[in-house]
């Protein structure tokens, strides 16, 4: 196998420019949009029916139908929720570990108070956040599940 190290040059003069969007296939779509938006909250920037043809389309699924919500920030990265009606969603797989497994990482200003806000609400850490004095000051770490069970990080 060959190493290859990433690209030093700048922004916008190679094959990929930037982030659209991180999708995650979910089972309550409600569920999830009130914890993103409302535990979360982020945004909710669009809604969209997507039915594919019988051919399929950009996805390879043909005939899908699904719902498409988008959260974040207007100027950042989104979070495409995505809610399959046809054909049904796979079981999940909870190991961390697995190749493929994957989590998304929010910054915030006040890590022990999101710690202590979300366990309100129910949202369960792997651990108590983790905080670091350095010389370039605190730094904090801690991972959790949202309530379909994927991975969270979030960074102080």
């Amino acid at each position: 196998m060959i190493a290859v190290r990433c690209n030093l040059r700048a922004r916008g003069h190679g094959l990929v420019t930037g982030f659209n969007h991180t999708g995650i296939v979910v089972d309550d779509l409600d569920l999830m949009v009130n914890f993103y938006c409302g535990d979360l909250s982020l945004v909710e920037l669009n809604r969209v029916e997507s039915n594919a043809p019988p051919e399929g389309n950009h996805t390879g699924i043909a005939g899908s139908r699904r719902t498409l919500v988008f959260v974040g920030f207007e100027d950042g990265h989104r979070i495409e929720l995505v809610k399959y009606h046809e054909p049904a969603s796979a079981d999940r797989d909870h190991q961390m570990t697995r190749i493929g497994t994957n989590h998304i990482c929010f910054n915030v200003e006040d890590i022990e108070k999101v710690h202590a806000d979300l366990s309100a609400r129910g949202i369960e850490f792997v651990t108590e956040p983790i905080i670091r004095e350095t010389d370039n000051g605190r730094h904090g770490i801690v991972y959790a599940r949202d309530p379909e069970g994927n991975w969270l990080e979030f960074i102080e």
